[in-house]
């Protein structure tokens, strides 16, 4: 079935920088501990961080900067600045943000990406490469180039008219040219070879194009379709490698069939399963295509699959300190997200919420999957 409707992307990005710390041991899993912070050590439901030794072990590995490719999951305000209607510039959006600012960010505060940000020490968070208020001093900390409704497929970024995965990478050529005039030469080209690569996206390929537009469907099964995207990611991975990039995290789809919008459409009060059946298997042609470039490129990959955490999140609210997992904290929770949430009435505290909107998790739940994902990220990725 051909499911009508427009949908930002939701791919929940997890932690990045943190891969590291399962194996020097900052971050333990499963200790019982009070609920209050001690010095720079957080506890966040069953995981316990030491942000001075994250610090530490960033360092001793090189950790340059973090730099972002993806959707709405990881795009801090690049939208802003496009002819769209993908955007999230607007109140209620950034309610918990710094300030109570919308900056762009498809949620009431910050994303995952600016909690390793925070967590490496840098900065606390990752800014829009193409926000005109771009400091170099900002840049040479890591930038995101992601675009809210984008995907591996750039005809699904053309359906909006946002940055399709070939122009983010053209922005990031620019970003190196950047480097070089504030850095030099050789301390860009060492910024880039130490950073730490993400790609968050796939979500809008299905919810925006495939089960939207006529156009792929008629060209594609949607296991052909998988397929396609998956080719598209390796070949923008390439791009990356010949780029300088030598460390990279790709990150998952998370179950399509338990957002809001998603259950809405369907009608039903439950997860979908067909779309987390889809979720499922698009992570595991995902996974087998980074196992294949992994050893033809001789590069560092971790893949992250925020599927179970998610679904953990949901089936143990309590666990994390969550109550409402149904439904989002803007307006009725079950179908406004983007445009429809502008200016809409919210709950009284999202930090009970899974999401924010009927599409996009809250800024607690990103908080969530950055601090219990490192147990499932790839422990090799910056030792050999």
């Amino acid at each position: 079935m051909i499911m009508r409707m427009r949908v930002l992307a939701v791919v929940v990005v997890v932690s990045t920088m943190l891969v590291v710390l399962v194996e020097s041991g900052v971050v333990e899993v499963g200790v019982n501990a009070d609920d209050h912070s001690h010095n720079n050590t957080e506890k966040q439901s069953d995981v316990i961080i030491d942000y001075g030794r994250v610090r530490k072990v960033a360092a001793r590995n090189n950790v340059t900067c973090v730099l972002v490719f993806g959707d709405s999951s990881v795009d801090p305000g690049n939208n802003n600045v496009l002819s769209t209607t993908m955007k999230g510039n607007f109140p209620p959006y950034g309610k918990d943000f710094f300030g109570g600012r919308p900056t762009g960010r498809f949620s009431d505060g910050r994303l995952a990406t600016d909690f390793i940000a925070e967590a490496i020490g840098y900065t606390k968070t990752i800014p829009a490469f193409l926000d005109p208020d771009l400091k170099d001093a900002d840049m040479v900390h890591g930038v995101s180039f992601a675009s809210a409704a984008s995907g591996y497929d750039d005809f699904t970024a053309n359906i909006s008219n946002v940055l399709p995965l070939s122009t983010q990478i053209k922005y990031f050529m620019h970003f190196k040219l950047k480097l070089r005039r504030v850095l030099g030469y050789k301390r860009a080209e060492e910024t880039v070879r130490n950073a730490v690569f993400v790609i968050s996206m796939g979500t809008n390929d299905f919810l925006q194009d495939y089960y939207l537009d006529p156009t792929r469907p008629h060209q594609f099964t949607i296991g052909a379709y998988q397929n396609y995207l998956v080719n598209n990611m390796a070949h923008y991975i390439q791009e990356m490698h010949k780029l300088g990039g030598q460390r990279l995290v790709v990150v998952g789809i998370p179950p399509m069939g338990c957002m809001p919008l998603v259950k809405t459409i369907m009608d039903e009060t439950k997860c979908v399963d067909s779309y987390n059946k889809l979720s499922a298997s698009f992570n595991s042609k995902i996974s087998e295509k980074l196992v294949s470039l992994k050893s033809t490129l001789n590069m560092k990959i971790g893949f992250v699959d925020p599927y179970a955490i998610f679904v953990d999140a949901m089936n143990n609210p309590q666990k994390y300190g969550l109550e409402e997992i149904s439904k989002g904290c803007c307006g009725t929770g079950t179908i406004e997200y983007g445009d429809s949430c502008k200016g809409m009435d919210t709950c009284k505290d999202p930090s009970k919420y899974v999401f924010w909107d009927a599409v996009h998790p809250t800024e607690k739940m990103y908080k969530i999957i950055a601090d219990n994902a490192v147990a499932a990220a790839n422990k090799n990725l910056f030792m050999k």
